[in-house]
Parts: structure tokens; sequence; C-alpha cells
């Protein structure tokens, strides 16, 4: 598939193995709940290791990896998101205007789902990093943290919905697969595409 002329090499094996970890480690938190705390609690340490190196391979990584390849401004992002609903959107290699906001969106997201989730362990269990700087008397901050890590990892689960749709619709007007080069790294060569 590599000598393919017709194929390029887009996500390296990082950035691949980042994102479907991510999906397992998000979904598995988000399933078990404080039904199965430790299980929960190792999911969302394992999220919050693997956006931390997100990161930093968003400074230091491959050219479609790097924040600089897709961070764009606002009126880029909204002109692209117009065109899309018009079904003539702009193909792109990287991420895409709007791809690349919702990457941000989602960092941010998850940074704070995970964050507020620890400090809730250590206000309201007692466990975890910050255990020793809550005690007994400071369950109010269990609850204030709480209502924060809950709102924030739905909303997560909102931008992933609309993650999906947009794929769904990105791949329909390009008419390429773009979970399968999520998982084989490969996107069509394309001189049109930025």
């Amino acid at each position: 598939m590599q000598n393919n002329p017709a194929l390029i090499k887009v996500w390296d094996p990082l950035v691949r193995i980042f994102h479907w970890t991510l999906v397992l480690s998000f979904f598995i938190a988000y399933i078990t709940e404080e039904d199965f705390l430790s299980l929960h609690t190792y999911a969302g340490y394992t999220v919050l290791v693997l956006i931390s190196l997100r990161i930093v391979w968003g400074v230091i990584g491959t050219k479609h990896a790097r924040f600089r390849d897709f961070i764009y401004s606002p009126k880029n992002i909204k002109i692209f998101l117009k065109e899309t609903l018009l079904l003539r959107a702009k193909r792109y290699l990287g991420h895409n205007p709007a791809g690349g906001a919702m990457i941000i969106l989602l960092l941010i997201s998850l940074l704070i789902t995970t964050v507020s989730g620890i400090i809730v362990l250590g206000a309201e269990e007692q466990a975890g990093p910050l255990a020793s700087w809550f005690t007994q008397s400071h369950s109010v901050w269990g609850d204030i943290f709480e209502e924060i890590h809950e709102f924030f990892a739905n909303f997560t689960l909102f931008l992933v919905f609309i993650h999906i749709a947009g794929v769904i619709i990105e791949s329909l007007i390009h008419k390429e697969n773009l979970v399968k080069s999520m998982i084989d790294g490969m996107k069509r060569s394309d001189k049109n595409s930025q």
C-alpha cells in the first residue's frame, strides 16, 4: 500500500494510537461512572495522560499532528462550515478548519473533565493525588466539582457526536473513508487539497 502513488501517509502511528485509545478510555470512563470507581478512575487517568502526550505531540510532532497545521481563524472555520452545508467544502489533507476546532474543543473539555474528576476523587473519596488537600469538611468542593465533572463529561460526549457527524459528512462529500485513514494513516493524494 505504501508504494501506491495515489496514497500518502498523513496520520502517524502516535496520532492513530492516541485517537483510538482515547475513544476507548473515554467511553470506559463514561460508562462506568461511579459504579466501578477503580475502572472509572484508571480510564480517567489514561485520558489525562493521553491528552498530555497529545499536547506535546501537537508542538513537536509530525506535520499534520502539529497545532499550527490545523488551527484556523474563526473566519476560516465559519467559511468552511458554510461551504460544508452547501456540500462544496474544500478537501484538506490534514484536519480541516472545523476538525481542527473540534480537536481543540475536545482537548479542553477532556482536560476539564479529567482534572475535575481528580478533584472529586480527592474531595469525596479522599483518594488519588489530591486526597491530602481535602478533609471531610471540604465535601462542598466535591459537590461543586462533581457538577463540573458531569457537565464536561456530557459536553464531551455531545462534541463526540458532532465530530462523528462531521467525519461522515466529509467522507461523503469527498468520497473517502476518513475512519479508515485514522486506522491505516493513509489518505488519497490530491494536488487540490489544502
